[in-house]
């Protein structure tokens, strides 16, 4: 199994696809080839560059382009109604008693299976992935829960699974980890990404893929390693034998924040050596202890925080000042909204909307004869048709006029999203255009980049320099994010944390 390192912004995953683009060009046959990425986005935005490149169709060639639960799904031949699903969750939190809640992830074929979100149900899940004994795991954690409970729900979870003849995610694994030697097919190349974020048991799994394949790489950046939560073992890719590769040059970092990087990335105790080049660019680097002092009104900013509660003010702020951002995965106004607002004014220039826009503006407006007839909130019609605001009036009941502005029209508008919109329209921010800011917890963003990083910290120097080897990679993170200016915000009253 080949190494390849790549430090941030080194261009990792080019690098990979390059691999694949090599082996198709001398005439790999594409059922030869495995690619398998930690999230099924990576997975597809491989696929789709390969077959975009070589004229191959994304539906069915490059079979092998997948996650590892989607790799074993497919060849164990699972279906959906082999899976936990929501109702199945439901009914075990019902016969145990305790509250469940989800975490939807996606499988094979938009398939969707649902994992939920207790403690209980997260530290089992958490002690398989790591191959340990559960009541070692137990008595690792800092549960809220007894040892009887966890026992209780541990086996309660594992007779409802087989009395209804189903299997969670992690089954997935465990099945394809016995049943996979004959089931894997033999590659003459196989890729495996984002390594330092597998667990034990996909270990298990790559090193079966290692066994079936002439020539496999395995890709990613131990400094990087920050899932460890969730059952990530960075120890075994750091440890694992044979050729290594490093990519030297990165192409996002400039050189102050590449220093500063650099000085965290030495507090890691257990990590791989490694020397890579900052882009030709030195960057900024500024301390500030309030992050309403910062100016985002032009490029791209990414903000992060170790924890979701402390970016929850920033979003107020953010509103106040009429910014678009997007905050846990959505944008500060919703698609509803905005496609609302949009379709009004378009309907009052003389353009023709759809059904759903339609619909959309409807739902902020009082019926009962004030901004609709009575009977009239269901817009009954073909997806496909136009709906002007005159046929709207003939048809549909609408009594709004054209020259009601938006929140004329759309009397049942809260006053906060009215508020926000004014806020937005005199910044000039259009609010259906994706947002230039981004709010996320640092794990959210793996990944990602922007011109401007701004970066929250609650720890001092002191207990930063005492911290753990995943605390200093979490910050190693969020700092590699940047392409031109580093914001750092710190504590006012205690000394600095990475006083680099």
């Amino acid at each position: 199994m080949f190494r390849v390192f790549g430090p941030p912004g080194t261009g990792k995953t080019t690098t990979l696809l390059n691999f694949v683009d090599r082996a198709l060009e001398d005439g790999v046959d594409p059922n030869k080839i495995g690619f398998f990425a930690f999230t099924r986005k990576a997975a597809n935005e491989a696929r789709e560059r390969a077959c975009t490149r070589f004229g191959f169709d994304p539906e069915n060639d490059l079979p092998y382009f997948r996650t590892l639960h989607s790799f074993a799904y497919r060849a164990l031949g699972v279906r959906e109604r082999d899976m936990m699903s929501r109702e199945n969750y439901k009914q075990f939190a019902h016969a145990t008693g305790f509250e469940l809640s989800s975490t939807v992830v996606a499988a094979e074929n938009e398939t969707v299976i649902s994992q939920r979100d207790h403690p209980i149900l997260s530290l089992i899940q958490l002690a398989r992935l790591k191959k340990n004994d559960l009541r070692r795991e137990y008595d690792l954690s800092d549960i809220d829960h007894t040892w009887f409970e966890v026992d209780y729900v541990a086996r309660s979870y594992q007779n409802f699974k087989e009395a209804n003849a189903i299997m969670d995610f992690t089954d997935l694994l465990e099945l394809f980890v016995k049943e996979g030697n004959k089931l894997t097919p033999e590659f003459d190349l196989c890729v495996l990404d984002e390594a330092q974020d597998l667990s034990n048991l996909q270990w298990d799994i790559a090193h079966l893929l290692d066994e079936r394949s002439k020539k496999m790489y395995c890709a990613g950046d131990d400094d990087q390693a920050i899932y460890r939560w969730a059952g990530a073992n960075v120890e075994h890719f750091i440890s694992l034998p044979g050729g290594v590769e490093v990519l030297e040059q990165s192409y996002r970092i400039p050189a102050v924040i590449h220093k500063m990087a650099e000085g965290i990335a030495t507090q890691i105790r257990n990590r791989f050596p490694k020397v890579y080049k900052p882009q030709d660019k030195v960057g900024e680097i500024i301390r500030l202890h309030d992050v309403r002092e910062i100016d985002m009104s032009t490029g791209s900013w990414l903000v992060m925080a170790q924890a979701n509660y402390m970016l929850y003010d920033i979003a107020e702020e953010l509103k106040s000042n009429g910014y678009l951002f997007e905050y846990k995965g959505a944008r500060s106004i919703s698609d509803r909204l905005s496609n609302a607002i949009n379709g009004w004014e378009q309907m009052r220039s003389g353009k023709a909307i759809t059904p759903h826009v339609a619909r959309a503006i409807y739902s902020y407006m009082s019926g009962n004869g004030v901004r609709v007839k009575r009977g009239y909130k269901t817009i009954d019609c073909e997806d496909d048709d136009l709906l002007t605001l005159e046929r709207l009036q003939g048809e549909f009941g609408l009594l709004a006029t054209k020259d009601m502005i938006w929140h004329e029209a759309m009397d049942k508008m809260p006053n906060l999203d009215r508020a926000y919109i004014t806020a937005l329209l005199r910044r000039g921010e259009k609010f259906n255009a994706m947002p230039r800011i981004r709010l996320s917890t640092i794990h959210g963003t793996k990944g990602g980049e922007a011109e401007n990083v701004v970066v929250i910290t609650d720890l001092t120097m002191s207990a930063m320099n005492s911290s753990s080897d995943d605390l200093h990679r979490l910050f190693y993170v969020a700092v590699t994010r940047t392409m031109e200016r580093l914001f750092i915000i710190e504590p006012d009253d205690y000394g600095r944390a990475y006083n680099l």
